[in-house]
Order: C-alpha cells, then structure tokens, then sequence
C-alpha cells in the first residue's frame, strides 16, 4: 500500500505501537537470588538442571547395559570437564579470539582486567565448542575407564547431552542472550535487557525457545529409540540422528538469529552454520551406514 509522504512517520510509529502491544515484553533479572558476595543466577541454576538430569538418565541407560552408578559418576565428571572447556575454547577461537589473543588470562579467569578489574563470570561459551569438549572427553573416558569404542558411549550420552541443551537455551533466554531477528508476530519478544540494541523495544524471534523446544523433542525421540527400538545396537546410529537434528536445525535457525560478533555480518553463512555443517555430514555418514535395525516386537 502506497502512503502519502506525510503520513510515512505518523504510520511508522502507529505501527511500532501496534508491534509493541502485539509483543511480550521480556526483561527478567537474571540473578535469581543475592547472598551477600553469592549470587544464584539462572543461568547456573539450568546449567545444574541440564546436568543433574543428564545424570539421571545416563545413569538409568548404564545400569541398563550392567554398569554400577559409580561408572556413571565418573563419566558425569569427565562430560562437565570437556564442556566446559570445549565450550570456554570454542567461544575463544571461534567467534572472539581477536579480543583473548591480547587478554589470555580471561579465557581461564572469570575476571575482566581491563578497563577496570571486575568479577564477568564465564559469559562466553560455545556450543560447537562443547560438542567437540565431550567427545575429547568421553573418547579419554573410553580409553582408561570402560574400554568400549567411542560411538558405543556416545551413542548412550546424546540422550541427556539433548536433555541439557534444551535447559541451557532457557538459560540464555533468562540472560536475555542468543536471541533472534525482528519479527512481526503476536510471540515475538522484546528483549529491554538487551541495552546495546538501537531498540530493545522492536519484538525479537525467542530463537531461545524454538532451541530448548527442539533440543527436548530430540530428547524424546533419542530416548523413545533407545528403548523402543533395536537402534542402539547399530553402532553410531543415535549419535548420527542427534547430530542431523541438533545441528541441521541449528543451521536453519540461525537465518532468524542476530549474529553473536561483528565479523558474521560480513559471511555468506555465519559461524554458527559453517561449524554445524561437518557435524550434520557426519550424523548422516553414520545414519545411512548399511546397518539395520528394527522395532522391538
């Protein structure tokens, strides 16, 4: 429709009144409880969700397969060791090494030194990064602990790895961090936390929420085929359809996300994209193997 030169700022702002009533303003605190100098925030508290739960589960699959509980807490705390420095690392080198390669403290220090010193927490983290962490981390656990080849176990840990992801994406929707592009519809988001945005006001994709759903229906469906199926007797099968669903929708979703760092504006396909396609190459690699398997009768 064609709008008078008059009327263009007046229809401008008639509309972002009509976008802003249409929207769900999204401004919570991201420190859910203050102790003096010790602070809860919900970041932490679904980052322990994702873990204790995967716990859970990985703990039912190998008992299961005739391991005792400790195995299981040995192997808990191999994968929170590999994430998070996986994770740490992959935020370093992918996405902001033009800044840690002139503070290299800061990749291993919860501290900022520079313009001032002051207390950031770990605020960089990757989730590319983490998948390459585990696997390092349960192919070592492999090696000296249950002698098993790798995709045998991971084929075991992608169902509480899905589990995670899905608590992790809440977390950053809690931070107000990782969020999506404009979006003209009734559950878009305005991010008000997110000052740095020209208008925090202007609804938003909750790319956060499309991810934690996604991750937690890959849970159900990995776990339904774990139990309900002969899959994981085809070694490499689970660990193949985790990583085509997780990272094949990564790769679409990341059209409808801002990009994290500057540098993406400048790439056909940004990081996150680039890094999803070896990791849905492999999944299918290991889906399509001529190895069958069929429903339990």
């Amino acid at each position: 429709m064609l709008v008078p030169v008059g009327q263009e700022k007046n229809t401008k702002i008639v509309m972002e009144r009509i976008n802003f009533f249409l929207a769900i303003p999204w401004n919570p605190d991201p420190e859910l409880l203050s102790l003096g100098p010790i602070s809860i925030r919900w970041y932490g508290l679904m980052f322990l969700v994702a873990f204790l739960g995967g716990l859970y589960f990985t703990n039912k699959i190998l008992i299961s397969e005739k391991y005792n509980s400790a195995i299981t807490n040995k192997l808990f705390f191999y994968v929170i060791i590999g994430t998070i420095i996986g994770a740490r690392l992959g935020h370093v080198f992918f996405y902001d090494w033009g800044y840690f390669k002139d503070n290299l403290l800061e990749i291993i220090l919860p501290f900022k030194f520079k313009p001032n010193f002051r207390f950031v927490g770990y605020s960089g983290l990757a989730s590319h990064g983490a998948a390459i962490g585990i696997t390092v981390a349960l192919w070592i656990f492999c090696k000296k602990i249950i002698y098993k080849p790798l995709l045998w176990l991971i084929d075991r840990v992608v169902i509480a790895i899905a589990w995670g992801g899905s608590f992790v994406r809440i977390g950053n929707l809690m931070n107000s961090e990782i969020f999506g592009t404009t979006a003209d519809l009734p559950w878009g988001f305005q991010f008000l936390r997110a000052t740095y945005l020209e208008n925090p006001n202007i609804p938003r994709h909750p790319t956060q929420i499309y991810e934690a759903l996604w991750y937690f229906l890959n849970f159900l469906g990995l776990y339904f085929l774990f139990w309900k199926t002969n899959a994981k007797n085809k070694q490499g099968f689970l660990t193949g359809m985790f990583f085509v669903w997780v990272f094949g929708f990564r790769f679409l979703v990341e059209f409808i996300k801002e990009n994290q760092v500057d540098f993406e504006s400048t790439m056909v396909l940004n990081m996150g994209q680039w890094l999803s396609i070896p990791f849905v190459l492999l999944g299918l690699f290991l889906v399509f193997r001529k190895i069958k398997f069929r429903y339990k009768v």
